[in-house]
């Protein structure tokens, strides 16, 4: 078997892409998108119909409501395609407002729904600030499921798992980018500090019986990938799915609930003062969070001038 398949025994794949026809030659369970995949994608001209059809069809509507029912109708096709289930975003901008998150997550599946898609095929991803956790905890108990994304320090995964959310994406490739740039150093396998994370976060989480899924994105090689094998989900580019069908090296099971069990983690115990001091203690989880909150806000404004020049 080439490595994709070996992973696939010990973990769920998923896409990572917003490009569907990409998707079809890897047969991945779930699919995720985000501002930037859906903005790269529009770019091409196999999706800029969807990008016009949303503008045509919506013409009367503000211009954060098409872009809605853009991510709503990439979500559609992505669900021709998979089993399982799409991850569509919140608009970055929310990410500091809480109610402004539960009513876009509210509006999202309502859109999916009125499409005759049911919740269960949907997570609404969410920034995993305190605001963006809070409002996840709020939507989780309607059954609105949430896959908490930009999460890159162990502090934002514990608020996560105590607010029960359905799904975390810790940042694999992005923790590895601020590693390499401070240090200067180069890292590969079980010594990458994005893999040291989220196997720190994995055992946590079985350790102390959440039911939280795990899923390992933002990948920038295999190797990350295959240390990462039996995470409960793994999403992965096209660009490095090809790779792994490509090669026959083993994959073993990295991560497991017996190795959780053996690990020497305390539980913690948090409230909104210990999250942020934790995570403001945490350079790398502050620097890459702020980050990634302004490039998906920046990609948010670019796609709504693409919608705004078609009207």
């Amino acid at each position: 078997m080439n490595q994709l398949e070996q992973l696939k025994q010990y973990t769920t794949i998923v896409a990572d892409t917003g490009d569907f026809q990409a998707m079809k030659a890897f047969a991945p369970r779930d699919a995720t998108t985000n501002p930037s995949l859906i903005l790269k994608a529009v770019q091409k001209d196999e999706y800029k119909p969807l990008l016009e059809k949303a503008v045509r069809d919506n013409v009367r509507l503000p211009t954060g409501d098409v872009i809605d029912r853009l991510l709503i109708a990439f979500g559609l096709e992505i669900l021709k395609l998979i089993p399982g289930r799409v991850s569509t975003e919140t608009d970055a901008r929310l990410s500091f407002d809480t109610q402004g998150t539960i009513d876009k997550g509210r509006a999202l599946i309502a859109l999916y729904e009125a499409a005759g898609i049911s919740r269960e095929r949907v997570l609404i991803k969410i920034a995993s600030t305190w605001e963006g956790i809070q409002a996840a905890q709020v939507l989780e108990k309607e059954g609105i499921r949430c896959n908490m994304t930009l999460l890159f320090a162990l502090p934002q995964a514990i608020a996560c798992a105590d607010a029960n959310v359905q799904l975390i994406s810790p940042f694999v490739g992005r923790i590895y980018d601020w590693y390499k740039k401070s240090t200067g150093q180069e890292y590969t396998g079980a010594d990458d500090p994005g893999v040291q994370s989220v196997k720190r976060i994995y055992n946590y989480y079985r350790k102390f019986g959440y039911k939280t899924e795990v899923m390992g994105a933002s990948f920038r090689n295999t190797s990350q990938i295959v240390e990462l094998a039996g995470c409960d989900l793994l999403t992965i580019s096209p660009e490095l799915l090809q790779k792994l069908a490509e090669t026959q090296a083993p994959v073993a099971r990295k991560l497991s609930v017996e190795e959780a069990n053996a690990s020497d983690l305390k539980k913690l115990t948090l409230d909104e003062k210990t999250f942020r001091l934790m995570l403001n203690d945490d350079a790398m989880g502050t620097e890459k969070l702020s980050e990634g909150i302004r490039l998906f806000c920046a990609d948010a404004v670019k796609l709504e001038k693409m919608v705004e020049a078609l009207r």
